[in-house]
């Protein structure tokens, strides 16, 4: 006997005893956002009037109110699932129920309980289309009696918790049968590209998949309104079988219109259009919408951005293209702390503005201050003040204007440096994934070293850099990799020294579950200067291993190559490498086992050096801004000068 399912979002499936319509469900995706302060001086801005301090809000005016219930009725559910000894099916169905989900919050006296199981009966026989049973029961009752049975009005209170038994019949799995799939002039589509073979089970997402593939791959042809027009589904109880015919109707072709924008209060609406980057004329692809929300998302003046197509062609046969923005506070005030067992505690502070001049220019001011508890003396502290510009939209959608002036002091073991720095660049962005940039860097610099006291020095760089980035986020990535090259020529004009550095870092990131709580993590840099010799090359553009973000357990910059007195030189060439695998014990708090190592070397050969490896243990609490990251090592390869271990927090996991 066979029944034939006219429309999946409303199947009545006659020969069953489940009864209801089917709710197609589909996996919500969850976009978490959060403002980054403190711990690190990358962090994103935060609010002058909703500041944050370690994820704590201060002066935060608006409290969150307690859900009050009224009548509240409090209930207790089991349900019973025959024929599944291992209990996999009840998993499924025990994740889809809202009785089981919900149990431990009371519902709104009888009426809520009624309501919450007549719409947990629609998502459980939901659950078993999913898994291909077509001919299951579900039968659910309160305080013994069957919810079919009791009137809207029924009295429920009585002794609480009220029982509720929800009790399963699976029924037997169906599998496809005749699949058809055509246009409305006629033309067949395969079948079994999108998922869809006969034989394979007839699970009713992977009907709802291919639909989905289907439209997609039309409009990413140019049809901006395709859609399944049809959708014949028989289920043959007898065969247990399910045919499934779909007609799909493309529409017409369509280019790009005019873009309007909705929502711009200071922020002006014809840049936000250009800043879009969708010109007039261009065949419509969703991907062209997709890339442009994520462009003005990225200039950080917006809380929300939705860039959609229009629900119909303009007289002159275009897409009209609308884009809806909400704008966030322009303004932001922040401030945070690190510390190293081996370099100190350090404070930071920031203020700035996302929308300087009404084009989304962003201007931050920002100072910090580091070695505290290392040393009293001012003149040995380490702190930095700077200020940051940058102009998104200077070379079209994709580009980026940048400026900074910084006037810095530190005082590592390798060196002693004041330096006052101007640059400015430019930033393009070649694909979603992958940006270059240039510019031009001058500092003047006033360095002691291990050849040199007091040398005053005038260094004119121009870095070019390349990025490619596919991490899923930035503080903590579980899948992708990161990929940055760097050249930087540069001349030292009073000692007349010309030098070319080179660097390359990598690191990738694989999750080894679904659910993402193993992590492998890896990360290689390695770089060498050319042109001249390791005392002509200033002291702050060596290369140096060791500390919290390189070789974990020693001293900041202390690997290498050091002079007689045991004080580091730097060296002219390095390579450095992690591996650490992150653990999540629970949804907040995961360990991570790592191991680094790194060599420096006076030259290009390494005949001169030694790896250095050092290892550990680090303690990560999620918050909404990061990861809370405390990272203990020890080095095992510990020279004289060498401490014992290494104690470092941060935000973010260390690469």
């Amino acid at each position: 006997m066979a029944c034939r399912l006219d429309e999946m979002r409303h199947v009545r499936d006659r020969t069953s005893k489940a009864r209801g319509p089917l709710w197609l469900r589909s996996l919500p995706a969850a976009l978490i956002s959060g403002l980054l302060c403190g711990l690190i001086s990358t962090t994103a801005p935060v609010p002058a009037d909703a500041l944050e301090i370690f994820g704590f809000k201060l002066f935060e005016s608006e409290a969150d109110e307690a859900v009050v219930v009224a009548d509240p009725l409090s209930y207790a559910v089991a349900i019973e699932v025959p024929g599944d000894p291992e209990g996999v099916l009840r998993s499924e169905l025990e994740a889809a129920s809202q009785l089981v989900q919900g149990a431990d919050r009371p519902v709104s006296g009888s009426i809520g309980l009624i309501q919450r199981a007549n719409s947990d009966f629609e998502q459980l026989i939901a659950a078993l289309y999913e898994n291909a049973r077509y001919a299951g029961e579900v039968r659910i009752f309160l305080d013994g009696k069957r919810l079919a049975d009791l009137p809207p009005d029924a009295d429920l209170r009585g002794a609480q918790p009220v029982p509720v038994r929800i009790l399963v019949e699976p029924g037997k799995q169906f599998r496809f049968g005749e699949i058809a799939i055509q246009d409305v002039d006629g033309r067949a589509y395969g079948a079994q590209t999108q998922g869809l073979t006969t034989g394979q089970l007839a699970k009713s997402t992977v009907i709802l998949d291919a639909e989905k593939a289907l439209v997609r791959d039309l409009k990413n042809t140019g049809h901006p309104f395709a859609r399944v027009s049809g959708r014949d589904i028989v289920a043959d109880h007898a065969r247990g079988v399910i045919d499934v015919s779909l007609r799909l109707e493309a529409g017409p072709i369509a280019p790009f219109g005019q873009t309007a924008v909705d929502g711009a209060e200071s922020v002006d609406s014809r840049f936000i259009a250009r800043m879009a980057g969708i010109p007039d004329g261009e065949q419509y692809d969703p991907a062209a919408l997709a890339a442009a929300e994520k462009r003005l998302q990225a200039l950080e003046v917006f809380s929300t951005v939705s860039v959609r197509g229009g629900e119909s062609l303009s007289a002159d046969g275009t897409l009209p293209v609308q884009v809806t923005v909400a704008e966030r506070k322009h303004r932001f005030l922040g401030a945070g702390a690190t510390y190293s067992s081996t370099d100190g505690g350090g404070l930071e502070a920031y203020w700035g503005h996302r929308n300087l001049f009404g084009r989304a220019e962003k201007f931050r001011i920002e100072g910090s201050v580091s070695s505290l508890g290392e040393t009293a003396e001012a003149e040995d502290m380490t702190w930095r003040g700077a200020m940051l510009f940058e102009k998104p939209g200077v070379l079209g959608p994709a580009s980026k204007f940048t400026s900074k002036l910084e006037v810095k002091q530190e005082n590592p073991d390798a060196y002693r440096r004041f330096s006052v720095t101007g640059g400015v660049g430019i930033t393009y962005e070649l694909t979603a994934d992958q940006t270059i940039s240039a510019g031009i860097d001058v500092e003047y610099a006033r360095l002691t070293d291990s050849f040199n006291v007091d040398l005053e020095t005038i260094t004119v760089a121009l870095p070019l850099e390349y990025v490619r980035d596919t991490r899923d986020t930035k503080l903590n990535p579980t899948t992708g990799t990161r990929l940055a090259l760097l050249i930087e020529p540069a001349h030292e004009i009073n000692g007349g020294a010309s030098f070319v550095k080179l660097r390359g870092e990598a690191s990738a990131y694989r999750a080894l579950d679904d659910d993402k709580r193993f992590v492998l993590a890896g990360r290689l840099a390695a770089g060498s200067i050319y042109g001249a010799d390791l005392a002509a090359i200033p002291a702050n553009r060596r290369f140096y291993a060791g500390g919290g973000g390189s070789v974990r357990g020693y001293g900041y910059q202390d690997i290498g190559p050091v002079d007689a007195n045991g004080k580091p030189t730097g060296g002219r060439s390095f390579i450095e490498t992690s591996a650490e695998v992150r653990i999540g014990i629970t949804d907040t708090i995961g360990i991570v086992p790592f191991v680094d190592a790194g060599l420096v070397s006076a030259g290009q050969n390494f005949s001169d050096a030694e790896f250095k490896t050092g290892a550990g243990l680090g303690l990560r609490y999620a918050t909404p801004f990061g990861p809370l990251r405390i990272d203990v090592a020890v080095p095992l390869n510990k020279g004289p000068t060498d401490p014992d271990y290494g104690i470092y927090a941060g935000i973010g996991q260390a690469f």
